[in-house]
């Protein structure tokens, strides 16, 4: 039975991921987030909610000890959330990480759409996800980093995924293919290890999200 422990539980693709897993798996799930009240009812013989934050080191690391898989869905400042998360990692022999994260780590986004990415994300912001994008991969945590492309709520499940190194594709991408991408890290487990992943919806590509 594995044991994943979703950081963020309260996430828009983290709800939907849960979801999926109680439904098609038998994994035992720890849902970590602040303000755990958000979460409502929740699966007892399943769930087991922490109320915590990510920047609270030792709660983080005695959450992520016995744990299979951590999948982080987070919001922030990423830095020190990713040096917490590796440290805790790497401290309780944890070594499989899932970690979701928007394009452009790499200036992998061509032409103007990636000259749009840059201005309209800020450079603060960039570096502060690519310096946090380099301490996961400069661990030694079996890490499947996601460079999501602007997100949005279709109900649909259709999506390409490029690697590191290779330009990116597309512009947007919907939450529920993040959400599959995810479940099928999780059940294939050989998939995209230590691997920077794009994902972005087949021929949205263009100059701007639409």
């Amino acid at each position: 039975m594995t044991k994943i422990i979703i950081l963020g539980a309260h996430g828009q693709i983290a709800q939907l991921v849960r979801q999926r897993l109680l439904k098609e798996t038998d994994a035992q799930l720890t849902l970590y987030l602040r303000h755990a009240q958000r979460l409502g009812q929740i699966d007892a013989k399943r769930e087991t909610v922490i109320d915590g934050d990510v920047t609270d080191f030792d709660k983080l690391s005695a959450a992520i000890a016995g744990q299979d898989i951590v999948y982080a869905n987070l919001g922030g400042r990423f830095e020190p959330m990713a040096q917490n998360i590796v440290q805790a990692m790497t401290a309780n022999h944890v070594s499989r990480l899932i970690y979701v994260t928007g394009l452009g780590l790499y200036h992998e986004v061509p032409g103007e759409f990636g000259r749009w990415v840059e201005a309209s994300i800020g450079s603060d912001i960039m570096d502060d996800t690519r310096r946090a994008a380099k301490i996961i991969e400069d661990s030694t945590v079996n890490y499947t980093i996601i460079r999501a492309a602007y997100m949005n709520n279709q109900d649909d499940i259709n999506y390409e995924t490029t690697q590191k190194g290779e330009p990116f594709k597309g512009t947007i991408i919907s939450r529920k293919s993040i959400a599959d991408y995810i479940i099928k890290l999780i059940q294939n487990p050989q998939l995209d290890n230590y691997a920077s992943v794009g994902i972005d919806q087949p021929g949205s590509d263009g100059d701007r999200p639409y």
